[in-house]
């Protein structure tokens, strides 16, 4: 069986450790590298719920997309959320090992995935962190029709979006929060940008800078990608059982006047 670190080695060939942010904390962050693994959980956070169901399935470790340990965490104790998972895993000798913004990056990584998802072809770079993808549709639509498509295939629990009074043909994806890169979409000559977590102050100014803004959520926008990472470790590690969480889902619930 193969060791946590043998995991984690193959995991950068699919998402380069030199690709991640200066500031972001990937790899392996909790476990024995030696340690072998013969069950491992895939999922887009470790939540408490995906701990309790690692420990269930006797899963010996767990791949997350977003760092267990991130901000600065500067003890671990039961005392705070962070450090009780950290604990938990500690005790109950699972490992977890974090591909967060080298996995964005990746080519066939969070926003490849996601552009494949929501019909961009040829989707290319627009950024120049390698975040986001960019490309045309194969033809226009009209915003409220791309809106339910996105909020279907992403399994969205909502939509939040802004339009700028023009149809939908060459579409920018970030995974994530990627609001950041509204300017550099539009440089892009997009139409329209699909990512999440938004400001009011986008939504406000989309009309005037001319771009169709898709807020799609965190979550939605990313789980995808766990699929991409079941089938590459199946793949290089034949005997190794892997599954994706069942209890992690989108956290915001949205509730609309009316329904």
């Amino acid at each position: 069986m193969p060791t946590v670190i043998e995991i984690e080695q193959a995991l950068y060939d699919l998402a380069p450790r030199e690709c991640a942010q200066d500031w972001d904390n990937v790899g392996l962050l909790v476990g024995r590298p030696r340690n072998e693994v013969r069950k491992a959980l895939v999922s887009l956070d470790i939540t408490d719920e995906v701990i309790a169901e690692a420990v269930q399935w006797k899963a010996d470790l767990i791949v997350s997309h977003h760092p267990v340990i991130f901000h600065g965490q500067k003890s671990v104790t039961d005392r705070d959320p962070v450090g009780r998972r950290v604990l938990e895993l500690a005790e109950k000798g699972i490992a977890a090992i974090c591909m967060h913004t080298n996995l964005d990056c990746a080519e066939g990584g969070v926003n490849d995935v996601l552009a494949q998802a929501l019909g961009i072809r040829i989707p290319e770079h627009f950024t120049g962190e390698g975040v986001g993808r960019c490309g045309w549709l194969a033809a226009p639509m009209a915003l409220p029709e791309f809106v339910r498509f996105v909020s279907k295939t992403l399994d969205c629990n909502g939509v939040r979006y802004a339009g700028a009074g023009k149809p939908v043909h060459r579409v920018a994806v970030g995974g994530g929060a990627c609001g950041e890169f509204e300017d550099a979409a539009i440089r892009a000559g997009c139409d329209t940008f699909v990512t999440s977590d938004l400001s009011y102050h986008q939504f406000v100014d989309a009309k005037a800078k001319g771009i169709n803004l898709i807020d799609a959520g965190h979550f939605p926008t990313e789980d995808l990608v766990c699929e991409t990472v079941i089938s590459f470790l199946a793949r290089r590690f034949p005997n190794l059982q892997i599954q994706k969480s069942a209890s992690h889902q989108e956290a915001i619930q949205y509730y609309v006047e009316g329904e």
